[in-house]
């Protein structure tokens, strides 16, 4: 195995370990949440149809009652924005046209360093940044992916790039009812999709791809 294919690897599984790694830091959250939404202030416990994964990261629940899934919400969002930048700088390496490179590489540091402040009281605005930033990087893939021979990874961008933007569209309209039910659906297509992209791509995936060979005279 070469020092390239090992870096490869290293980072499809830290990719892998932050995906599964935060997944259950949010459901321990999740379960310590005492109550409360905006649907329902005096519901109890996080209802996954009503509740935002931003009421976990609050010291003091809707309902009032202090919240001590807080510590293990920061923990999982952390993890989450590792293994959401990872993910970037590994497809990186693997879309080799320099632009592209760039782009990625900035986004991946970029989410590393803003996606943790949408725990914070800068929710709204990180929020804007955040879901800019890895929209751009998803288009840049998804453009290269179609240009591939990556038929089922095709569909599966496409499909989520519509999906992300119906759920930013609910967040400008304001429906929080069905908005609280799409972040759910967003959050786990993302993780699919990124698990998929980055165990099903390779470098030669991309070399060539959509470009018209030359013509040769006889």
């Amino acid at each position: 195995m070469t020092a390239l294919q090992a870096k490869h690897r290293l980072l499809q599984h830290a990719v892998l370990a932050c995906v599964l790694i935060s997944a259950v830091l949010f459901a321990i959250a999740a379960a310590l949440y005492p109550g409360g939404s905006l649907a329902d202030p005096h519901s109890v416990g996080f209802v996954w149809t009503k509740n935002f994964f931003s009421n976990l990261f609050q010291e003091t629940a809707i309902n009032g009652v202090d919240n001590p899934g807080r510590g293990w919400a920061l923990f999982a969002m952390a993890v989450h924005c590792i293994g959401d930048g990872l993910f970037f700088i590994r497809m990186s390496t693997v879309i080799t046209e320099k632009h592209a490179t760039r782009v990625l590489r900035v986004i991946g540091y970029g989410n590393i360093a803003f996606n943790f402040m949408i725990a914070t009281p800068l929710h709204d605005a990180m929020v804007t940044i955040s879901s800019t930033l890895s929209l751009l990087g998803l288009f840049y893939i998804t453009v290269f992916v179609l240009r591939s021979r990556l038929h089922f990874l095709k569909v599966c961008c496409v499909a989520c790039m519509l999906l992300f933007y119906y759920t930013l569209f609910l967040y400008g309209a304001g429906d929080w009812g069905l908005l609280a039910v799409m972040q759910k659906v967003a959050l786990v297509c993302s993780a699919l999709l990124t698990l998929g992209l980055t165990y099903g791509t390779k470098a030669e995936d991309f070399v060539n791809r959509g470009k018209v060979p030359p013509h040769r005279s006889t």
